[in-house]
């Protein structure tokens, strides 16, 4: 069973969920995510940050991907988070992804159109689709870091040109979300007026949230717990990204929360038994706390349970 693309996953999703996108870094996050949703029988896109490639290397991702799909019988989507030029996104267009995000959002509107075009022509003369993103989050994942005072949020009419000018297939936008775990100071927001008028602006067409992470309450206590320094640390509620599933956004980005299980669980491992030194033995739980979450995440968040 090969990877597919997102385009039916998000014929089915729009208007009713979500689909999850989770981050992998390495063989037991992905069995994680993997069995979580094979469990719930849930659509499913794997994604892959430019720093992940270069920590796990390509080809090793790649055959872990392929493994999952062999093993789990699902179709699982493989696309590219966050690709910072043309070359990135080409080199993973023909290495077997069969999604590619250029992120274009750091330069200037004209410029973000013509970089995203150019992609968009590569990725579908090879049978790929490519996700744009037009606004910045501020936050910081991997290489992707931008202060609050430069985040924007995503003009509606300029939405509407990117998408026509671009051909892009879907389109990430920022409405009061932020990558990390420190997402808001006060009462979260998120600019659901504004999300509502490039739906309506762009009916059918998918839309992409960044930062979603609700950076859950449990992990950051054992986090603190163990050694961590998270007191503070408050994500997007998770009423308002189910909403978001119903307005149009058909994928939601999960990165953070991941981190924080997997952190979380090898910290009280290591804590409760100082002398371990097998990687087995701490991995393990780490795995199961993955899929523990990413389960929460597709019944309670995403909504995507039994959609398959």
């Amino acid at each position: 069973m090969p990877l597919i693309s997102t385009t039916e996953m998000f014929k089915k999703a729009y208007g009713n969920y979500a689909v999850g996108a989770f981050n992998v870094n390495n063989m037991e996050i992905i069995q994680g995510i993997v069995d979580a949703a094979k469990e719930e029988q849930s659509p499913l896109i794997l994604q892959v940050s430019a720093g992940a490639r270069k920590y796990a290397k390509h080809i090793y991702l790649m055959k872990l991907v392929e493994a999952a799909v062999e093993d789990s019988g699902l179709d699982i989507c493989l696309h590219l988070d966050h690709g910072a030029d043309f070359e990135i996104c080409k080199a993973c267009v023909d290495g077997g992804f069969t999604s590619v995000m250029i992120d274009g959002s750091k330069h200037s509107f004209e410029d973000n159109i013509a970089l995203t075009k150019k992609v968009v022509e590569y990725a579908h003369a090879h049978g790929v689709v490519v996700e744009g993103e037009l606004g910045r989050l501020a936050g910081v994942e991997d290489a992707v870091k931008v202060n609050a005072k430069d985040a924007t949020y995503t003009d509606p009419d300029q939405a509407v040109e990117f998408v026509k000018c671009t051909g892009v297939d879907s389109l990430a936008i920022a409405i009061g979300t932020s990558h990390g775990a420190y997402k808001f100071k006060g009462e979260p927001q998120l600019d659901f007026a504004r999300l509502e008028k490039i739906s309506k602006l762009l009916p059918g067409f998918p839309i992409v949230l960044h930062g979603a992470s609700t950076v859950l309450p449990e992990f950051v206590a054992k986090c603190n717990e163990y050694g961590g320094s998270l007191n503070d640390a408050q994500g997007v509620p998770e009423a308002m990204l189910h909403k978001a599933g119903t307005m149009g956004v058909c994928k939601i980005n999960i990165d953070t929360d991941l981190r924080l299980a997997m952190t979380a669980s090898i910290r009280e491992h290591m804590a409760k038994n100082p002398g371990d030194f097998d990687p087995r033995q701490y991995l393990s739980p780490a795995r199961d706390a993955i899929k523990s979450m990413v389960q929460h995440k597709i019944k309670n968040v995403l909504n995507c349970s039994n959609r398959l």
